[in-house]
């Protein structure tokens, strides 16, 4: 099962793209029979809201968010026109804020960072199980 939403980049668009996740994950549960744990659902929109922040922050223009989903695995697709690669910075406690990208990392399975002709495409990959918990990226 996959689905793809355009955002528009303003400020609602944060929002609007975890409430695509919800819907999806809903879907793919009462439709598709899947079984997405609370955890899983918990980390989807937190890996959404993340990534779509700062897409929203770093590059001009619109954002699109696509969402697969398979018996293991859901996958997090967020394309920006931005073709910088975004890096995790440093830990530091002291630090406010721009941790999205180390948050990211560890509540993850994988993540994947493209360089398009036109931007550049983030896929995170997060375990329905509860199994998965704790692994980070690969």
């Amino acid at each position: 099962m996959r689905a793809g939403h355009a955002l528009g980049g303003d400020d609602a668009c944060i929002a609007d793209a975890r409430n695509h996740a919800t819907a999806f994950l809903d879907r793919a549960r009462a439709d598709h029979r899947l079984p997405v744990s609370a955890r899983a659902g918990d980390l989807t929109r937190l890996v959404v809201s993340e990534l779509v922040t700062n897409a929203r922050k770093y590059a001009p223009g619109p954002v699109r968010v696509e969402l697969g989903i398979t018996a293991e695995r859901v996958d997090v697709v967020v394309w920006d026109s931005d073709p910088t690669v975004p890096a995790a910075r440093a830990a530091d406690p002291a630090r406010i804020g721009q941790h999205g990208l180390e948050i990211v990392k560890a509540v993850t399975e994988a993540l994947f960072i493209e360089q398009e002709a036109a931007g550049k495409r983030i896929t995170a990959r997060i375990a329905l199980s509860d199994a998965g918990e704790g692994r980070g990226p690969a």
